[in-house]
């Protein structure tokens, strides 16, 4: 999407300019006010508009770290067209360490939100009228939920050709499909026409180097493959070919008790494998938790005690062929 002039909130930014605008979520209690900062670099070369985000989930730490880098290092100033950043949607819950806005509401459930709504729907709203109308591309950053640490993987819905191609670009260990969720930030790009690439990988309250640099060097090769990439930079290729996830189901605990897993991240295991333990404090019980079928793991819960029920593996349950 090419735009002479691109306006948001009412700034113009020309091409080859730089700006840094910042959208007013809303006042504190005590009259602070409270911003968004959007950061937009744009080249005097015509090409696409592509939105970079993290942070819908405040406590999602990992995911702001690889925008962070992204401009940190000038990977957002393209060779051509509009590279925006927005590294912190829920700067409310960033602040709080909260998954959550103070409303309670988790803002990747309510897009395209209301101009009316709740705090998270009025920025959800925002969102989804003053940035995705002008972009043609979308990489949004995410990390596991609680203490579970997810595998660097790119989650896309199936039977999306354009998807599927850039998310093997992206060049994640995995791609996970996944159906989009009502009212998430992915489903409302989707309404809107706007492809998205949502990254997941680590955990939260966490930076994980690894992780990053699979998020970051992901992001370097989408732009190289929109012709975006600043000739400084190099997009390396990835380690190995994507694994393909069709389906998958979680492991979850048969016993409360204190949960340790024997193997990694990343896995591939074979059906009848122990992968973990739950035992007591006092010795007397010790449960082995075996494989239910071969497969990849891709999520591992790394609470040190868990209850009855919790989700522990992430298993793949079908490869694409």
């Amino acid at each position: 999407m090419s735009e002479d002039i691109l306006n948001i909130l009412g700034v113009e930014v020309a091409p080859g300019k730089s700006a840094t605008v910042t959208f007013e979520v809303a006042k504190l209690h005590t009259r602070n006010t409270l911003d968004v900062p959007i950061i937009i670099e744009r080249s005097k070369k015509p090409g696409p508009t592509v939105l970079v985000t993290a942070g819908i989930h405040g406590d999602e730490i990992n995911g702001v770290e690889i925008v962070r880098q992204i401009i940190a290092k000038g990977i957002n100033k393209p060779k051509i067209g509009t590279i925006i950043c927005v590294p912190v949607i829920n700067v409310f819950g960033f602040l709080n360490m909260d998954r959550l806005f103070p409303d309670g509401r988790d803002l990747n459930r309510v897009f395209p939100g209301s101009a009316n709504g709740s705090l998270a729907s009025r920025v959800a709203h925002f969102v989804m009228k003053e940035l995705v109308p002008h972009v043609d591309f979308i990489m949004d950053f995410h990390t596991g939920g609680a203490d579970r640490f997810n595998a660097a993987q790119i989650r896309i819905i199936k039977d999306n050709p354009k998807l599927t191609e850039l998310a093997h670009v992206f060049g994640a260990p995995f791609i996970y499909y996944s159906q989009n969720l009502n009212k998430s930030f992915r489903n409302a790009c989707e309404k809107s026409g706007v492809p998205m690439l949502l990254f997941e990988g680590g955990k939260s309250f966490n930076i994980h180097s690894t992780i990053t640099n699979t998020g970051v060097n992901g992001a370097k090769r989408v732009l190289n493959h929109f012709g975006m990439l600043s000739s400084r930079f190099k997009a390396s290729k990835p380690k190995a070919e994507a694994i393909v996830i069709e389906d998958s189901k979680w492991i979850r605990a048969k016993y409360s008790g204190m949960f340790k897993a024997t193997i990694s991240i990343n896995s591939k295991v074979e059906k009848g494998e122990v992968i973990g333990n739950i035992t007591d404090p006092y010795g007397s019980f010790n449960y082995f938790i075996k494989a239910p079928n071969s497969g990849y793991i891709f999520n591992v819960n790394e609470s040190p005690i868990i209850y009855q029920g919790d989700a522990i593996f992430h298993i793949s349950t079908k490869l694409e062929a």
